[in-house]
């Protein structure tokens, strides 16, 4: 069942709960009855993935009453758990989905007040969604049985609804000549990267509502208008800035780009406005299987790597081989792409926009710049994004460390280890494994990964709760610290004439706006190596930062589900406060 509610991960550990949104609000004070049965799970720790929701008085997970609730009744909302991703210390995410299932049905309580455990029917998907709608129920979500627990929409889980509704952002109402609040809210949707008019709502508000919107509006107001639109539709209208996220139900969306008979269901405080894009139907039978791809690769024959022959169309091959297991890193978050369209040894650039020639596949978000305007960020989805950057001569692919449901919070950090021309790579090995005790000493798990090229990326993730400024502070603060301790073997100086003899410790990865190379990316570099997650102890004895390259997809593809790399990239934890 699709229920009608706010996404959350709920974290169990040491006796205590707490509960964060999907893009890593702590809002463990507004579901204190839920996580009062979590405290009491019989776990050493856990993290559950599911839905807080009202039932309303028809048995139906309602938006509406959930935000009711919120403001003052907190004992009404119950949690409905369908996914466990650790268990007692053990990560969880590489196993189907039909096995964490049963992992977290055994450990709900049958009597739990507040934590019921969501079940689900395989098979007859369209005689179940048929079902849902007569009971106006908002829909189905499918999910592969077999499949990984992947933070991406890489394919493995379709939505499918019962009526129209998704999320608009508010830009801007218009008063109303009958009160003192407004008369409809003027609503847009990110659309090639940018914000356009979606139409107003001027329904689904009660007394309480349309005052306690008129007090948060207030202080976003703004001259400028964020949007185009038509002068008859926005007469008198006071502008917003573009900061609040609404859930709207309509019956269509007209050939204009404007909504039919919208409805307004409530704001969405879990939702960043720069990751709100206009939702697309697709038929079944046109969705491809998960992380498979029918984008057609042509000039096949186009030499790549001149010095070892490698073609577009081998190129194109590896990118398909390793889709499943390199979407859930490079998914959902802006990217930066590096093309070299006649191949690495002519001309090659970085592009981060796009003015709409990569077509649907490869998507937008807005991200809004240093001097106050907004860009259009490219990011991918699935294994369609993936080979439509490769047919258009992708060889590179670098990430944010944020994803698009928050770019102003980092979700990594990543120091990149770059040892100057003449020093090999025992130096870089061992610079590692210091760096990896320099962060575990303040409480940071890490992993590394070849980058490809010459050196390492020591890799600590992060939940996304810290901004930029404090997460660039701390990298700075930690590679000056490391260089001063030991500046025989590190430096933190940008000037190469600073760094010989010595490696550089790059910090600047960790900054808004800047990206690093995303495992399983290829490089634009003679022999064609690929960026590849390792182990700390395969970190002793591998010989080069290219040991991996194009053509190993099949290996890589099984070592990813190793035991050797379970867990890779995967902690729960946060910035230390030094």
């Amino acid at each position: 069942m699709k229920y009608d509610g706010y996404r959350t991960v709920v974290s169990v550990g040491g006796g205590e709960a707490r509960a964060y949104t999907r893009s890593g609000l702590d809002w463990s004070e507004r579901f204190p009855s839920i996580l009062k049965d979590a405290a009491a799970l019989k776990v050493r720790s856990a993290l559950i993935d599911g839905e807080a929701v009202v039932i309303d008085a028809n048995g139906q997970s309602s938006f509406q009453a959930l935000q009711n609730a919120l403001k003052g009744a907190p004992a009404t909302i119950d949690y409905y758990a369908f996914d466990l991703l650790e268990l007692d210390g053990e990560d969880l995410t590489a196993l189907p989905l039909v096995e964490r299932k049963a992992r977290l049905r055994a450990i709900l309580p049958k009597k739990a007040q507040h934590i019921r455990y969501s079940d689900h029917i395989r098979g007859n998907g369209e005689k179940l969604l048929n079902s849902f709608c007569e009971a106006d129920l908002e829909g189905v979500i499918s999910k592969l049985a077999t499949a990984k627990y992947v933070g991406s929409r890489a394919g493995s889980w379709v939505k499918t609804k019962c009526i129209k509704r998704q999320e608009f952002v508010v830009v801007g109402w218009t008063p109303s000549d009958k009160s003192r609040a407004f008369r409809s809210l003027i609503l847009a949707v990110h659309d090639a990267g940018k914000l356009r008019y979606a139409g107003k709502v001027g329904t689904g508000f009660d007394t309480a509502e349309l005052f306690r919107l008129m007090e948060i509006m207030a202080p976003l107001e703004q001259k400028a208008a964020p949007v185009e639109a038509p002068r008859s539709e926005v007469r008198g209208v006071h502008w917003l800035r573009p900061k609040l996220v609404a859930e709207i139900a309509f019956t269509e969306m007209t050939d204009e780009g404007t909504l039919r008979h919208p409805s307004y269901l409530g704001l969405r405080e879990d939702k960043n406005p720069e990751a709100v894009v206009l939702e697309t139907e697709r038929r079944a039978d046109e969705l491809p299987p998960p992380a498979t791809s029918a984008v057609p690769i042509s000039n096949r024959d186009r030499v790549i790597y001149p010095e070892s022959k490698i073609t577009k169309g081998e190129l194109a091959d590896y990118y398909a081989a390793v889709a499943g297991v390199m979407l859930p890193w490079v998914g959902s978050r802006p990217i930066s792409l590096v093309r070299c369209p006649q191949g690495r040894a002519k001309k090659c650039f970085f592009q981060k926009h796009d003015a709409g020639t990569f077509g649907d596949a490869v998507r937008h978000v807005g991200v809004v710049e240093k001097d106050g305007h907004e860009e259009p960020y490219l990011y991918i989805d699935d294994a369609d994004g993936l080979m439509t950057c490769v047919q258009m001569g992708t060889v590179e692919l670098h990430g944010w460390g944020a994803r698009i449901e928050d770019v102003e919070k980092a979700d990594r950090l990543v120091f990149d280890l770059d040892p100057d021309e003449g020093l090999d790579f025992e130096n870089v090995r061992a610079a590692a494994f210091q760096f990896r005790e320099i962060l575990k000493s303040v409480g940071l798990e890490t992993f590394p990964m070849v980058t490809g090229g010459k050196g390492v990326h020591v890799i600590a993730p992060l939940t996304p709760r810290a901004e930029w400024p404090e997460v660039k502070d701390f990298a700075h603060r930690l590679a000056r610290a490391v260089a001063q301790i030991d500046p025989e073997h590190f430096t933190a100086a940008l000037p190469k004439a600073q760094r010989k003899g010595r490696i550089f410790v790059d910090y600047l990865r960790n900054q808004r706006g800047a990206t690093a190379v995303m495992p399983y990316s290829a490089r634009a570099r003679p022999g064609a190596p690929v960026a590849a997650p390792i182990s700390w102890k395969e970190m002793e004895t591998i010989a080069t930062p290219a040991h991996f390259r194009v053509g190993d997809g099949t290996k890589l593809v099984q070592r990813a589900a190793s035991k050797e790399l379970a867990g890779w990239g995967r902690a729960n934890q946060e910035l230390p406060d030094l």
